[in-house]
């Protein structure tokens, strides 16, 4: 199984799709949660977690913490081999057709595992673990915890509960399943964010009350709940005294941010971005996904007045008919979105795109495909998530007839994937003899006389260093003049100056 989300290797070696758990500090938990109790290493040893993660950057996000709080609770360690594991997770997601199905016959090799190993726990959460909740233990009685995207901060209390019932036959045990809605309430519970790196995920809003007529989000992780302005900072502010220089903003609809604050007034996400650059040591801003509704102007005077925004964007316009977006249900029109992006290119001129696009979606005629392509062409955008429409369980979509043919389909998404792969080069092949800002992050696997970093429109930039300054430049923002294509996402460059 692997990540889904678009993620430019910093690196010439392959990736690793298997997360990594952060270091963890102390979980402080308010009286009303008891605690689970620590469970003592066999022979001294801390047991150790393997987690694979399917889909969206929130899933890839919510892996991260289902480590601290088991790191934190349990002493448990990270593993990247599923043969040395202790306990087994698997973070789904029901984007795709048949992704039930997908996690059951991955199920079922993990019950073999457990056949050797009886001590073995196996976890399954996120969205097809909300959309199926208990189902998943009748039709695979060897699970022994299921939870949802909300609860997965009650991982710690689902392991000591189906630790305590290890002896029971399967048909005996209490299902341990929790696959609730409790608002916003995981982040109380989450230990302090701890990070290896200069980058760092903050998911601030949960859930999307969008209802799009094809995505399984509002059913699987809820309405939209927005975490206090206060929360979200305090986070980040610790990221930053860690040494985090880049922050990217998490959400279903992240532009629909409506963060309390202390006042009891509401902050959007504009006014939060403002707040987010004058965390001292945050250099770049970056945020995903984005909703076209939701794309106001003042998040467009942002680009205007901080230069932490980093030059990209990314704004899923899913399809460049008005015929299908209003089958969609998407509530904009391709008008609206192409003004929008005016607006901004008038004042980031060198703002970079990227979106998400569904070809084939019920009912779509030569003409709407077209009009996509068209769309594609015109915007120039720099890369995209482009899928063949596959129906989501529960959705409205799934009711339409799906008359667009498979091979029609895939001949479609050929084309426009193809479109988009000549944007691409194009723009990487723009770069040479530019000059780009290169958040700095490691010495390069392959070529150790290299440093690599991420330009503000995620290429990857290679630059040769002096290696006695390899301090002086790990974490910086730096000024790069590109010299060289490598591929579609790498550029190699030389250090022209350290800009913080």
């Amino acid at each position: 199984m692997s990540v889904t989300v678009f993620n430019p290797r910093i690196d010439d070696a392959a990736v690793d799709t298997t997360v990594t758990a952060p270091a963890v500090t102390a979980l402080k938990a308010p009286n009303s949660i008891q605690k689970p109790i620590a469970q003592a290493p066999v022979n001294g040893a801390p047991k150790k977690v393997f987690v694979t993660t399917q889909g969206c950057q929130m899933n890839v996000y919510d892996s991260g913490k289902m480590l601290d709080v088991l790191g934190d609770s349990h002493g448990m360690e990270v593993t990247h081999d599923i043969d040395e594991a202790d306990v087994l997770l698997m973070n789904t997601c029901s984007i795709r057709e048949k992704a039930q199905e997908k996690v059951f016959s991955e199920l079922g090799r993990w019950r073999k595992l457990k056949e050797k190993r009886p001590d073995l726990v196996i976890g399954v959460g996120g969205c097809v673990a909300s959309q199926e909740g208990d189902n998943i233990q009748k039709r695979a009685p060897y699970v022994d915890m299921v939870f949802g995207p909300q609860t997965l901060h009650r991982l710690p209390e689902l392991y000591d509960q189906s630790h305590e019932q290890r002896e029971m036959s399967p048909k005996n045990r209490i299902g341990t399943v929790d696959v609730s809605f409790p608002s916003i309430e995981k982040f109380d519970f989450l230990p302090e964010p701890r990070v290896e790196g200069y980058k760092a995920f903050v998911s601030i809003m949960e859930g999307c009350s969008k209802y799009c007529s094809f995505c399984v989000v509002p059913y699987t992780r809820g309405e939209e709940l927005s975490r206090p302005l206060d929360d979200v900072l305090a986070e980040i502010d610790s990221l930053a005294a860690q040494g985090v220089r880049e922050i990217n903003l998490l959400g279903q609809n992240v532009n629909g941010y409506r963060g309390e604050k202390d006042d009891g007034s509401i902050c959007r996400f504009a006014e939060l971005l403002h707040y987010v650059s004058h965390v001292d040591g945050v250099e770049r801003i970056r945020y995903t996904t984005s909703h076209p509704l939701e794309f106001t102007d003042d998040i467009i005077d942002a680009y205007a007045q901080l230069p932490e925004l980093v030059s990209h964007l990314h704004l899923p316009v899913q399809s460049g008919s008005n015929a299908i977006l209003a089958a969609m249900k998407r509530n904009h029109t391709i008008d609206v979105y192409i003004n929008q992006i005016n607006k901004l290119k008038a004042i980031r001129p060198d703002i970079h795109l990227s979106s998400d696009f569904i070809i084939g979606f019920p009912g779509e005629t030569e003409q709407d495909f077209q009009d996509t392509l068209n769309l594609a062409k015109e915007l120039n955008f720099d890369h995209s998530y482009s899928f063949i429409y596959s129906k989501r369980p529960g959705t409205p979509a799934a009711e339409l007839p799906d008359d667009v043919s498979f091979k029609t389909k895939k001949a479609r998404l050929a084309e426009f994937q193809q479109v988009i792969i000549d944007s691409t080069l194009a723009k990487t092949h723009e770069m040479v003899g530019t000059t780009t800002r290169v958040l700095v992050e490691q010495v390069a696997n392959r070529h150790p006389d290299c440093l690599i970093g991420t330009a503000d429109n995620t290429r990857t930039v290679m630059f040769p260093f002096d290696v006695d300054k390899v301090d002086e430049l790990l974490g910086k923002i730096v000024s790069v003049r590109v010299t060289d294509f490598v591929s579609p996402h790498m550029v190699k460059g030389e250090l022209i100056e350290v800009l913080a």
